[in-house]
């Protein structure tokens, strides 16, 4: 995903620095270039020779050891930076780096960097507080530095507050989110995409739902927040973790859905509808546990309301509408069929039984199918491909 992308990572002097090295494995396994440098306090808590295996490449500390090769250092590296990201960052770095002092390996290669720059603080909830820390954030933000802000959680002192440094996947997405941003050709485009599983409830403790697990959707959020829209992703139940950069609605039911989907679609130019949305839900809602009988039990279902129909009826050659069909047989007919009657521009289709396709799994087997019945087949790949190539065939309408 990031292949010839390169990332240099600042390290700095907390207890936080070993989480760095998952975020260099993180890198390098996406393809990245991970060039890292370290502050002298950095290398108290974790030795350069780890940075140095994952990462592949010498790390940088000493702004006066032998060069390696005839180059400036911290020139080479600024210039060579697509992203600079500083995980974690000390109050100290983020008080040399707002006030312009450059007295070491990783501030002067700030200094003289042109490529977007990436802090993730991580220290004491006081020392997060603080007044002067507060006006160095603001400052750096003000000069285009992004920030990935701290979580809370039990701190290293014994504490619990803000301060603890944000998950690594979360640091990682906005990293590969400003690496790509030369090739956001989605940029200024609203997304919507839905995900996940709908939740009609029978009782107070039981409920009908499928196996979506939400991942093609929440893949085509990811992908379409790296390519640069802004992008509202609704979500029935699922198991993803969030994706950074997303305005995530949470529902339960098909009519939560839909009551979300319709108040945000008018403001969307692409609307991709990958939630697996129950057709029916139960006619009436017992408010106490249903108890178990001495026979069978019948079940009334009512139809749900149709949001892929509605939002072709609706929106339908002003909007680029883009749905969702898993199907058991005559995969491409029912397709095309379902894309002609909901008014959609085109249908992401698989089949339940395909090796590589269905519920759960992290690859898919898609066709993309139009209401004439003419389709293109692709072969396995991983859901963050398939959705990229969705929103590829979305951006050419």
């Amino acid at each position: 995903m990031l292949k010839d992308k390169t990332v240099v990572l600042g390290v700095t002097g907390g207890i936080a620095a070993y989480k760095a090295l998952e975020l260099t494995s993180m890198l390098k396994k996406a393809g990245t270039d991970v060039k890292v440098i370290m502050t002298r306090a950095a290398t108290e808590f974790v030795a350069p020779l780890s940075f140095q295996s994952l990462s592949q490449n010498p790390v940088a500390v000493d702004m006066f050891e032998e060069p390696k090769a005839w180059e400036i250092r911290h020139i080479s590296l600024a210039k060579a930076a697509d992203v600079l990201a500083v995980v974690p960052a000390t109050a100290n770095f983020i008080g040399k780096a707002a006030n312009g002092i450059a007295d070491d390996m990783l501030t002067t290669t700030v200094m003289a960097s042109k490529a977007p720059l990436l802090i993730a603080p991580a220290m004491n909830t006081a020392m997060l507080e603080n007044p002067a820390t507060r006006e160095n954030i603001d400052k750096l933000k003000t000069r285009g530095a992004e920030f990935v802000m701290p979580a809370e959680g039990r701190l290293a002192c014994g504490d619990t507050g803000r301060g603890k440094l944000a998950d690594i996947e979360l640091i990682f997405w906005n990293i590969a989110r400003l690496a790509l941003k030369s090739k956001a050709d989605l940029s200024g485009k609203k997304v919507l995409v839905t995900a996940g599983a709908t939740r009609e409830a029978l009782d107070p403790v039981r409920f009908l739902t499928n196996h979506s697990s939400g991942k093609m959707g929440f893949a085509v959020a990811r992908a379409a927040m790296l390519r640069g829209a802004d992008v509202t992703l609704i979500a029935g139940a699922h198991t993803c973790p969030e994706v950074p950069g997303v305005n995530t609605i949470n529902v339960s039911s098909a009519l939560g859905m839909r009551e979300a989907v319709m108040g945000a679609a008018e403001s969307a130019d692409i609307i991709i509808t990958a939630a697996a949305v129950s057709d029916y839900r139960p006619a009436k809602v017992s408010e106490s546990k249903i108890k178990k009988g001495e026979g069978g039990m019948s079940l009334e279902l009512v139809r749900n309301p149709d949001i892929l129909k509605e939002l072709g009826e609706k929106y339908s050659g002003s909007k680029t509408i883009i749905g969702f069909a898993m199907e058991t047989e005559e995969i491409i007919k029912n397709a095309a069929d379902k894309c002609a009657e909901k008014r959609a521009d085109f249908i992401v289709a698989n089949s339940l039984t395909a090796e590589g396709a269905g519920f759960g799994g992290d690859t898919n087997v898609i066709s993309i199918v139009k209401g004439d019945g003419t389709a293109r087949d692709y072969p396995m790949m991983s859901k963050f491909e398939a959705a990229n190539i969705i929103l590829t065939e979305a951006a050419k309408l």
